[in-house]
């Protein structure tokens, strides 16, 4: 009954985005020329692979407020590296996947051994690692974001495969086949849900809550250093205000796909799905000329929305 019910919501939202689609297009048929679906394209690949890992958190009844700053850290300290540390692309790489982990292993500690509410250590991360990143640019190049990246590495960013596979989207597309190998066939994947299904219960159970609970943190922190490397490489700057208000459309992505708020029910690829469909109406408002300020408007109302019919769905079925 469950996985019906998860299909019956991602097959309404493709429907929605082929809706979100064919509107915008109607209104201006520059929508689908073939560099803006591009660009629609790679946006919801970051905003997919973040997704990831934030699906992660919130089945296990946590959330992860800081990916949008944590992309703007990772492509500031990536490109430092590479410009004024002289790293090798790689193991600059390297170093800031490293750093998104240890990251959200600070943030598994303090959700699982201090008990501290995983809002307010990811909101504390949210303006300290946007903070820190601005700390950076403005100790080495005065404010300015970091550039004359090598081309090496902005391809990672630019480049496609066989002229139409984006990096991003093929990197998606490995994280996504990972993650759903764990998550649908894997012991630990059923201790996900176990975690935010009953916590407690699944403790009783012999779960290791902890352990659990630590890797989806670590998860979700690396997807979004990986995110903002990409981005750093799509720009071609270390540049620290990229990803402001990105953790909204993650969290968008996540709920409208089908995830609960409350843990232990979601679906991954609903996740993708509702990536795409963020991306979709992140771009389709620029062709519609809704001005900025009111973009997170409509995002705020979609998660409300999407977080209300969650909330009168799950007490349809436990009445």
């Amino acid at each position: 009954m469950r996985r019906r019910r998860w299909s019956f919501q991602e097959a309404t939202l493709l429907i929605a985005v082929a809706v979100l689609v064919a509107v915008t297009a109607w209104r201006d048929i520059k929508f689908l020329n073939a560099y803006n679906l591009q660009v629609i394209t790679r946006e919801a690949a970051l905003f997919g692979i973040m997704g990831i890992g934030e699906t992660l958190v919130i089945l296990t009844g946590g959330i992860d407020l800081s990916p949008g700053s944590m992309v703007a850290l990772s492509g500031v300290v990536v490109a430092y590296l590479i410009v004024f540390a002289k790293f090798p692309i790689s193991l600059a790489i390297l170093t800031v996947v490293f750093m998104g982990t240890l990251v959200g292993i600070w943030h598994g500690f303090f959700v699982t051994k201090l008990r501290v509410p995983p809002f307010i250590i990811t909101l504390g991360t949210l303006s300290a690692a946007r903070g820190l990143a601005t700390v950076i640019c403005t100790t080495v190049t005065g404010g300015q974001p970091i550039v004359n990246l090598p081309d090496e590495f902005s391809a990672i960013g630019q480049k496609s495969l066989w002229e139409w596979l984006p990096v991003p989207v093929l990197l998606l597309l490995v994280f996504a086949t990972i993650a759903g190998i764990v998550l649908y066939r894997m012991r630990f994947g059923r201790y996900v849900f176990a975690v935010g299904g009953n916590l407690e219960a699944a403790r009783l159970a012999g779960v290791p809550v902890d352990f659990v609970r630590f890797v989806c943190y670590a998860t979700s922190s690396s997807l979004a250093a990986i995110a903002g490397i990409l981005t750093a490489a799509y720009v071609n700057s270390g540049d620290p205000n990229v990803g402001v208000a990105w953790e909204l459309y993650v969290i968008a992505a996540v709920v409208i796909g089908g995830t609960s708020l409350m843990g232990g029910q979601g679906t991954l690829w609903g996740t993708l799905l509702g990536a795409l469909f963020m991306s979709v109406l992140k771009n389709g408002l620029l062709f519609w000329n809704v001005p900025p300020p009111w973009h997170e408007v409509v995002i705020g109302a979609v998660v409300v929305s999407a977080v209300t019919l969650d909330t009168l769905r799950r007490r349809r079925y436990t009445v």
